[in-house]
């Protein structure tokens, strides 16, 4: 009892003196609501059951925790790739330094000129998704951020985009506290590509909501990285038609706390999610991976793959469930969680589920963690390798389940060329 009441006291503390973004009527109904599903839900603690391996603290306090930022020599993301650029700068959008919004095959929109009208398309997605992402698990922070979100993208691809739009978060205060609030459609048979980059704030809370009608695809890569006193929580909620496509990948390198979650429903037969992510961290680095996928329908596939290298007493954490609902048949689903432990200091905690109500299915799911391979560090060893660079070859190997999902070949070596720039700064 006491427990539950510092849990609403801290929800009481955050939301005190908070008052709603100025907003026209689609997105105040949205915002309302969010905010009681807040209250009523209250901010996650502890010992709610998939936040028992990583602290919120430092997500629900009243104030951002302050984070130095590094101006460093790192080179500029996805630099060989033709985009349409979109920058803000801890959680501000910087007109200057984007490009121009127009672009074929879709439209862009940001969530503070849209809030100022009556009526937007965005009104069917925002919070929408977020709120049917709520059952079973709870997911508090998602909805404080639909609730107090001032900016964001909306994105409305209405046909094959010509070219990848990219996200660009810089963070430049060291007490920034940026919310931002994505939200994607892609109508029937269209393709899109986000990319997304950045330290964003320090700290950061993120949703993005997307929605896939039939027969469209969408591809998402994300680099999470630089600056590591950061703290950030992301949330991805979608929803897939018929013979659609979702693919994601995420690769996150340093970071003190780093939570991304996400939420897909499989609605539309013969559609397809996939998953992925990398994660490379040193010292008081934690990196939590959260992703429910519900088969809601026939002959759906979803695959799950998640790698962690982990040294220095870092703490990587894994929590994924496929739930595949009563009449899902023929659902194919694939789930793997695994980490490499670099010395006895660091840890891995996983949670894998599975939950059919479908007699006609293939779903597996598996989590490892393990140390390096003596066999084939001695075989490369053996050969005049020395063993850092041995070392640094089998972790990249250990990373390829995860790093394969991304499907583009400029995109997928330039995440490779990240991890052997991390890899090479710790050797020794």
């Amino acid at each position: 009892m006491a427990q539950t009441q510092k849990k609403f006291d801290t929800t009481a503390s955050r939301l005190d003196g908070v008052s709603l973004p100025e907003c026209g009527a689609w997105s105040r109904n949205a915002r309302d609501a969010a905010l009681a599903r807040v209250r009523e839900m209250g901010l996650p603690d502890r010992r709610d059951e998939y936040w028992k391996y990583t602290r919120p603290d430092t997500l629900t306090q009243t104030d951002a925790p302050e984070a130095a930022f590094f101006d460093g020599d790192e080179s500029e993301h996805y630099a060989d790739v033709d985009r349409l650029k979109i920058v803000f700068v801890d959680g501000v959008f910087d007109v200057e330094a984007s490009d121009n919004l127009a672009l074929e095959g879709v439209k862009i929109d940001r969530l503070c000129a849209a809030d100022q009208s009556d009526i937007h398309w965005a009104k069917e997605i925002y919070g929408v998704l977020e709120e049917r992402g709520q059952t079973p698990v709870e997911r508090p922070l998602a909805a404080l951020n639909t609730a107090l979100a001032c900016d964001g993208i909306l994105i409305h691809a209405t046909g094959e985009v010509s070219k990848p739009i990219n996200l660009i978060y810089y963070h430049k205060s060291t007490s920034s506290d940026a919310i931002l609030h994505h939200v994607i459609k892609l109508d029937k048979g269209a393709d899109l590509t986000v990319l997304e980059n950045g330290p964003a704030a320090a700290r950061f809370n993120k949703v993005m909501e997307v929605e896939v009608a039939d027969g469209a695809s969408f591809h998402h890569i994300r680099k999470q990285g630089r600056d590591h006193e950061r703290r950030a929580v992301t949330h991805i909620f979608a929803r897939l038609g018929e013979k659609s496509s979702f693919k994601s990948f995420t690769l996150t390198a340093n970071g003190v706390l780093t939570r991304n979650e996400c939420v897909i429903e499989l609605t539309g037969d013969d559609a397809i999610a996939h998953v992925a992510g990398a994660a490379v961290g040193d010292g008081d680095f934690h990196h939590d991976d959260t992703v429910f996928i519900t088969h809601d329908a026939e002959r759906c596939e979803s695959r799950q793959v998640f790698k962690k290298v982990l040294r220095n007493g870092a703490t990587g954490v894994f929590q994924g469930k496929i739930l595949v609902k009563e009449g899902a048949q023929k659902t194919d689903g694939y789930q793997i969680s695994q980490s490499l432990l670099l010395d006895e200091d660091s840890q891995f905690l996983a949670k894998p589920e599975l939950e059919i109500y479908a007699d006609d299915v293939v779903c597996s799911h598996g989590s490892t963690s393990g140390a390096i391979n003596e066999d084939g560090l001695f075989y490369l060893r053996a050969r005049g390798i020395p063993r850092p660079i041995a070392t640094d070859l089998l972790t990249l190997a250990f990373l390829a389940e995860a790093v394969e999902e991304v499907e583009d070949e400029i995109l997928r070596e330039d995440i490779v060329a990240r991890l052997t720039g991390w890899l090479e700064r710790r050797r020794g």
